[in-house]
């Protein structure tokens, strides 16, 4: 039985290795579930899995977050809440001790509630740092790293506070991911 599921989730589209249970603590209030991509993405799957199992999300702040288009977290150096290292005003310029992550490009679409990983210039710069989308962005498609979606509380993310200026950055008291959990299949 087990091996016609797993034949008929290949048949239907990307397996779901794992994914993310968010709880997020804020202005925004609630869980968001996150469906990850490891067919699509298996190194970054494997980072996401591996800093949240650690317990290096919890606590992380939103960082940069744009209406209209993404809300940006996942700076586990200087974003962590509770830290010395943490710094609203470097949020975003830090990640893991972890090395970063060669580009997985794919044909997925940046749209509505797809989870991105940040990085720099450099395509093969992503870390720790990943983004979720408001809306349809497909100007980064085929340039940023595709890596789930949510599939439970975009209600919640919606309501992530929002930052200002044109890089979003956000000021004040920033939302956060309280608790990142793995969950299986």
């Amino acid at each position: 039985m087990r091996k016609l599921a797993l034949l008929l989730s290949c048949l239907a589209g990307p397996a779901f290795a794992a994914g993310l249970e968010i709880d997020i603590a804020g202005e925004a209030e609630g869980t968001v579930v996150i469906d990850l991509f490891e067919d699509v993405a298996p190194q970054h799957v494997e980072r996401i899995t591996t800093l949240a199992e650690q317990g290096a999300y919890d606590g992380v702040v939103f960082h940069r977050v744009i209406d209209g288009f993404m809300a940006q977290t996942g700076d586990v150096e200087f974003g962590k809440t509770g830290t010395d290292a943490f710094s609203m005003g470097r949020a975003g310029t830090g990640g893991s001790d972890m090395p970063n992550l060669p580009a997985e490009f794919s044909d997925r679409s940046f749209d509505r509630g797809v989870l991105g990983m940040a990085r720099s210039q450099d395509p093969d710069s992503a870390n720790s740092q990943f983004f979720i989308m408001f809306a349809p962005a497909p100007h980064l498609n085929g340039e940023y790293t595709v890596v789930g979606e949510v599939v439970e509380g975009m209600d919640v993310v919606d309501a992530i506070k929002r930052g200002t200026g044109r890089n979003g950055a956000v000021t004040g008291e920033p939302d956060r991911m309280e608790e990142v959990r793995v969950i299986s299949d």
